[in-house]
């Protein structure tokens, strides 16, 4: 079945702070040159007011009014500041206090006490407005700022001008050492106890990790904590980083696996699942369901069966199970099991026979099959224009190609690759969407020095070449982010995490907890937000990136105890961490994920869209999930495959045939070539039913894989360009097109050099005559746009080939669009920029083959 083509893989700040109910904006500075923050003023009548009067009867105040306090020993003005980077900030109370006594308040931020009995002496007169100041540390982000009454009564108070004090402290706390097991541990709990980190200032926290995972956070002063709630008889991978008050983050401790002790022996298994039924089918799976087992301790998922031998787990009682062929009978059975192994009885099994195939837009997985075994933590996948795929290692930093056959050839390795003991090394890989002219692959990786971009050359088989684009990216055991993707835009879109340091991800000048945005030679793009690489933030550990028909970026992130998320990436949005973590925490005025799962049921490392459905990887929930885009931009009719059948799933992606390569990261990365490289046959079903016939190309003039006849190349006239265009014609089969599209490109040496591109043609026509017409707007074909390479006239009429005397192969490829005219295409786009909006409104291709030695 013809299948649809993926879209192509497609790039100290001021201090902005708020009180509850008004916003300051405050001009952004370059990357390159950050000015000292500025001051910002908050009314006192603005912000939130707690057993005080909001007054005007005195003269000489700011804004509207001022606070006069109850006679009460608790009343207080809250402020809420937010601060883009942590530091040293002035907080100045403006005031007045007509009595001769003073009348102190006690200063909070964020509930740590800033001054104690802070002195606001009297000042004469009401009208007579005076300031009392204290210096403390603001954290990045949201910053409550309370003044209270210490005594009986308080000042008037007016406002709050808040200055931040020079230089942030950027000097980092010395990792803790010798991290160990302290206590015994429990069934589920594990006791930790370190050495004291050091730092410039003080150290302030330790933030206690579980592979990546915050588990807990315990003060400067603390040296030894128990972590409680674990799963019995599970082995944890535990890490410790210091922290100061300025929420500098150190490096990693040593890490230490400690694992928690078994429960009491338990030898009674589940009840026996009742009640199976298939509630769906497609023409590559089944929808199953059943009533759920009991247990004397709890029932911890189900195995499924299928024909007798597993098919994959399931946390509850349903699940679907993919890669099954259409039209095939299948006999299916289910049993439970409990936290000790013990497994019920199958329950009754049914037999299902799936659907026909029903040719159409929806994509479901169907055979799987190994492309490559023994491989290594297959990080990023791309894919070359002859079709073939390479892929990443991250932690021996090789790059491999692979093709659909199965045959792996090594291309190299990429210089300066580091690992961090955990998610970092050589992550993300992209292939330039000019490849057939400048043979760049690039790579997002850790160095030495912390993350980068860097790009090389592919020629021969060999990498070579290697050149920096973007460093400054903090790197850490975790939280690496790494993948890469170019957009239609044609920028190089990054994900890169908060390298354990969430306060990065609110601080506009830094480049972790982002998505990036740079131009294919590392050049910052005029149109960023921010002047700066940055193009989203408020991310945590971005790992999916891809985009939809209509251009857009969608995202997938890691969260940190609570949910995972998938975002739609906007222009400078704010996505909230750490402030805001999926729907929980502190959420209001940033941008809303559009899917969330607790963070046992996801981790999503990699995504991929199809047809604008959102296929996900998972790693800790070992599955693929699928969603739809619907109309109103939100993700839909979820379904999950391969749950815990392949183990821990790393990266999803669409190849130009429009199956799917999934990779996988088997044993949380810890032994080496235990890792396999999937490839997922996907069958497009659920539309309409097809139309006569299959979805073709041929031309009355010359046979597939014949030589295109010289009047259709520059021998027909002895000059290269303004060439006869042949007669070409299709059956729509079941593409249900809006629109038609062809592009003609030389694919000599298994490039994708494009000559000419056609699109826009009416979802009516069927085909196009011989010697179309020049222009942009081609005559007669009612609306159709075409554009060549060249310049001039050249590059408004078809361009044939003019290989010079050697035989090259070309191919006319036929795109069925799913938009009747192409988005954001004029005649100022460059052919790559055209072939890229084609291939992103493409559902479905198809391809005339021809060669040529003709020459002027």
């Amino acid at each position: 079945m013809r299948r649809p083509l993926p879209r192509p893989s497609r790039a100290f700040g001021a201090l902005v702070a708020a009180a509850t109910t008004a916003a300051l904006c405050v001009a952004l500075p370059t990357a390159h040159s950050a000015p000292l923050p500025r001051a910002a003023t908050y009314e006192a009548e603005t912000a939130q007011v707690v057993k005080g009067k909001v007054e005007s009867n005195h003269a000489g105040h700011t804004g509207t009014g001022f606070v006069n306090f109850d006679v009460v020993s608790d009343a207080y003005v809250e402020f809420t500041v937010e601060a883009e980077r942590p530091g040293a900030t002035k907080l100045d109370f403006r005031y007045a206090n007509g009595t001769s006594a003073d009348r102190p308040l006690d200063v909070t931020v964020n509930g740590t006490q800033a001054a104690d009995n802070l002195s606001f002496p009297g000042t004469g007169a009401w009208t007579t407005w005076r300031t009392a100041s204290v210096t403390t540390t603001l954290t990045s982000g949201p910053n409550k700022i309370r003044a209270a009454t210490s005594g009986v009564d308080g000042p008037n108070l007016d406002s709050l001008t808040v200055t931040p004090q020079g230089p942030a402290d950027t000097e980092k706390p010395s990792a803790p050492k010798d991290l160990r097991k302290d206590k015994e541990p429990t069934t589920t709990s594990v006791s930790l106890a370190w050495t004291a980190a050091t730092d410039n200032v003080k150290v302030t926290g330790y933030d206690v990790y579980q592979h990546g995972q915050l588990m807990k956070q315990v003060d400067g002063d603390t040296l030894a904590t128990t972590v409680t709630g674990l799963t019995p008889e599970t082995s944890y991978d535990w890490t410790v980083f210091a922290r100061d008050a300025a929420s500098n983050v150190s490096d990693a401790s040593n890490p230490v696996t400690v694992a928690t002790l078994p429960t009491p022996p338990d030898d009674e298994p589940p009840s026996v699942p009742t009640g199976l039924r298939a509630t769906g089918k497609t023409a590559t799976s089944v929808d199953l369901a059943w009533t759920p087992s009991t247990d004397n301790v709890k029932v911890t998922g189900y195995e499924i069966h299928r024909d007798g031998a597993a098919a994959g787990t399931s946390e509850t009682a349903s699940t679907t199970v993919a890669g099954l062929t259409a039209g095939t009978a299948y006999t299916f059975k289910v049993r439970a099991v409990d936290a000790k192994g013990n497994k019920s009885a199958f329950g009754p099994g049914i037999s299902v026979t799936t659907a026909g195939s029903q040719p159409g837009g929806t994509p479901d997985p169907g055979t799987v099959k190994t492309l490559a075994s023994g491989v290594d933590v297959a990080w990023g996948v791309a894919f070359l224009p002859d079709g073939s795929g390479i892929f990443t290692e991250r932690n021996t930093f090789t790059v491999h190609r692979l093709t659909k056959s199965g045959q792996k050839t090594l291309l190299g390795k990429v210089p300066n690759s580091q690992t961090t003991g955990g998610e970092g090394g050589l992550m993300g890989v992209e292939v330039s969407p000019t490849f057939a002219t400048d043979h760049y692959v690039y790579f997002l990786h850790t160095s030495s020095e912390g993350n980068r971009i860097a790009r090389m050359t592919l020629e021969n088989n060999t990498l070579s070449g290697y050149k920096v684009l973007l460093d400054g990216m903090t790197k850490s055991r975790f939280h690496n982010g790494g993948r890469l993707r170019f957009g239609p835009d044609g920028k190089l879109y990054a994900g890169m995490g908060d390298a354990q340091n969430d306060s990065r991800a609110q601080d506009k000048n830094s480049l972790n907890g982002k998505i990036l945005r740079i131009n294919p030679d590392g050049s910052i793009p005029s149109d960023n937000p921010f002047g700066n690489a940055v193009w989203s933030l408020g991310h945590r550990n971005p790992q999916g990136l891809d985009f939809d028909s209509k251009g857009r970026l969608w995202q997938a992130e890691f969260g940190d105890s609570i949910m995972d998320e998938v975002n739609l990436i906007q222009r400078g949005g704010n996505y909230g961490w750490p402030n805001c973590q999926g729907t929980s925490g502190s959420c209001s005025g940033y941008v809303a994920p559009k899917k969330t799962w607790p963070t046992a049921s996801a981790s999503p490392s990699g995504i991929t869209i199809v047809n604008d459905h959102v296929f996900v990887a998972t790693t800790k929930g070992e599955r693929v999930y699928r969603l739809r885009i619907d109309s109103g931009s939100n993700l839909v009719e979820q379904k999950t495959y391969f749950q815990g059948t392949y183990d821990r799933l790393r990266t999803v992606e669409v190849d130009p045939d429009g199956d799917i390569w999934l990779t996988t990261s088997t044993d949380k990365d810890g032994t080496a070539g235990n890792d396999r490289i999937l490839l997922i046959d996907v069958v497009y079903s659920g539309g309409p039913d097809p139309q006569p016939g299959d979805f073709k190309l041929s031309s009355g003039s010359f046979a597939d894989n014949a030589t295109i006849p010289d009047k259709y190349t520059c021998a027909g006239d002895g000059t290269a360009g303004q060439d006869i265009s042949p007669p070409l014609a299709w059956s729509a089969g079941a593409t249900r097109a809006k629109a038609y599209a062809v592009l003609f490109a030389d694919v000599a040496g298994n490039g994708n050099k494009l000559h000419w591109a056609l699109w826009d043609i009416p979802a009516a026509r069927s085909g196009v005559p011989e010697k179309l017409g020049p222009g942009f707007d081609v005559p007669g074909l009612d609306g159709a746009k075409q554009k060549a390479m060249g310049s001039g006239a050249n590059s408004r009429q078809y361009f044939g080939p003019c290989p010079g005397g050697s035989s090259h192969p070309y191919t006319f490829t036929l795109h069925a669009l799913n938009t009747a005219k192409v988005p954001g295409l004029t005649s100022a786009s460059s052919m790559s920029q055209i072939e890229t909006a084609v291939k992103n409104a493409s559902t479905a291709s198809v391809k005339l083959r021809g060669k040529s030695a003709a020459g002027t």
